[in-house]
């Protein structure tokens, strides 16, 4: 099969593209195998690649994918899944046209949702969910402001979404090389969903520097 394989870890020419990797054939109990449609890409992955996180080597990249059952172990709790199931999951190796996924990191994705839509919902979209519903356990109340740094971000625009939605306002933080990319401040804190949004000018060398409202 096709994958990404790290055989030894470093910048980006440790990514070997393969098309002769071989397909898991032998499934531990309690797994699927996923034919992948899309993988996520995210920035950890550079983390996993260059090596500041370790892992064992050979592997293949990435963490994130969606596809479609392709066969079940065997003696396998289904949990009500089946082969030709739509999923979107969170395990490693997404980075391949198939992927043995554990069978409790299998999320079905409802009809109507496209594929694509699923799979960048599940880091991000999990992510902002814990942020905005767990964080801070139950500290902020309706009515109250809530600071999202780095709202320009894919992660900080769902954290801000959701937490509009459970009724707090929201001040959001982004980069002046992100708020540029519109008219003014304010149609940019419109477009990240938050109400009031602080621009950290660019600094190289520091974590920031003067804001604007």
């Amino acid at each position: 099969m096709k994958a990404v394989v790290v055989e030894t870890t470093g910048g980006i020419d440790a990514l070997n593209y393969k098309t002769d990797h071989p397909t898991p054939d032998v499934l531990p109990a309690g797994h699927a195998l996923v034919k992948n449609e899309f993988a996520g890409l995210n920035f950890i992955d550079t983390y996993h690649r260059s090596g500041l996180y370790p892992r064992e080597c050979p592997f293949i990249l990435g963490q994130e994918g969606g596809g479609t059952i392709a066969k079940l172990s065997d003696n396998n709790n289904s949990h009500g899944l089946k082969v030709g199931d739509r999923v979107v999951y969170g395990a490693f190796g997404s980075y391949a046209e198939y992927t043995s996924v554990s069978m409790d990191k299998l999320v079905p994705i409802p009809d109507g949702l496209e594929m694509q839509t699923a799979v960048a919902c599940m880091v991000q979209g999990l992510t902002a969910h814990y942020l905005s519903s767990s964080v801070g356990a139950g500290i902020a109340q309706p009515g109250d402001w809530v600071l999202v740094y780095g709202v320009g971000s894919g992660t900080g625009q769902w954290t801000a979404q959701m937490c509009k939605l459970r009724g707090y306002r929201v001040v959001g933080t982004t980069s002046r090389g992100k708020a540029d990319n519109f008219d003014n401040v304010k149609d940019a804190a419109s477009a990240f969903g938050c109400e009031q949004l602080i621009v950290l000018e660019n600094a190289p060398d520091k974590s920031y520097a003067s804001t604007t409202n």
